[in-house]
Formats: structure tokens, sequence, C-alpha cells
């Protein structure tokens, strides 16, 4: 069971940092992108905050990149820019858009998200479309299904289901326990 796992890791891997040999560089982003990062923490890391990453990203403590692509695995992962693709961590951060998929303890993306948040504990988006699980979902316009003991938004489409449902836009039953919904 953990070969197929460890595969496919590999295989993502070789995919994102072979992505410029197969599709070409972009000569006027080439500079700012690198194929990989390890940090232990920032400014200790192989590229500059202002670098992005497309490929694979190591944090050993705390790494920060302008955007995002591929694979974010640390302790603390920052993204000032865009994240797509897959953010694991204890702590996952992005300042500006998510396309893919975080789990962390604590998830936060300051702008868009579309795909999947998991977490442990907290999940946060300026607005969201897709999925969050986690003790505390927050949003500030969601349009999916949050899953959790609280679910909080400002606007909502869509399924809450845990014990405190909050959709403040409502003009009725803005909270409601076990499930809520705006369609």
């Amino acid at each position: 069971m953990k070969r197929p796992a460890l595969a496919l890791f590999v295989l993502m891997f070789a995919l994102q940092v072979c992505h410029a040999c197969w599709f070409g560089v972009d000569k006027a982003n080439a500079q700012n992108e690198k194929p990989i990062q390890i940090a232990i923490f920032e400014p200790i890391q192989l590229y500059g905050k202002d670098i992005s990453i497309k490929g694979f990203r190591l944090n050993l403590i705390y790494g920060v990149n302008e955007n995002v692509t591929g694979f974010d695995l640390g302790i603390i992962n920052s993204v000032n820019g865009d994240m797509d693709g897959v953010q694991i961590g204890a702590f996952s951060t992005v300042e500006g858009n998510l396309h893919g998929w975080q789990w962390s303890l604590l998830n936060w993306v300051e702008g868009e998200g579309d795909g999947v948040q998991l977490s442990s504990f907290f999940n946060y988006a300026g607005s969201f479309e897709g999925l969050q699980i986690g003790l505390v979902n927050n949003v500030g316009t969601f349009d999916g299904v949050q899953i959790g003991i609280l679910n909080m938004a400002d606007q909502g489409h869509g399924l809450q289901i845990g014990l405190v449902n909050i959709i403040k836009s409502k003009e009725k039953f803005k909270f409601f326990p076990i499930v809520n919904w705006s369609f």
C-alpha cells in the first residue's frame, strides 16, 4: 500500500520538475521561477522569497515564496501570491488565491480558494468554492460544503454540516444546528 503512494508522489514530482522541458520555458518568468526550493527558515532557503517555485518546495521550519505551483510540504508554508497544487503542513498560508488542496492544522487563504481545505482545527478563506473540513471553518463567501463543529460564512451557496452553522446573509435562519443551507 505504501509503494503506490510513493510511486504517485515521485511521478507528480517528476512531472512538475520536467514541465519546462516538455512545454517550453517562458523566458520572461524563467529568472523568477525555480523548480525546487528547500528552506530551513526564511531567509535561509535556496532562493529568496521573491522567487516563484514551480515544482516542489520543502520547508523544514518556515518557507516563503512569491508563488508556488506543484507540491508544498513543510511545518510552516507561506505563499505571498498564489498557490496552485497541494500544500501540506502544520500551518499553511496563502496571501493570494489557492487552486488545489490545503491540508494543515491551520489553513489560511486571504483571496479566493477553490478545491479542498482539510484541517484539524481551523480553515479560513476570503471566498471558497469546494469543500472545507475542520473543527472551525470560516469564509467570507462560500459555494460548496462546510463540515465541522463551527461553520461560519458571511454569504453562502451550499451546505453546512456541524454543531453550529451560521450564514450571516440569510434573511431567516442565519443560525441552524446540525445542518444549514442556502441555495
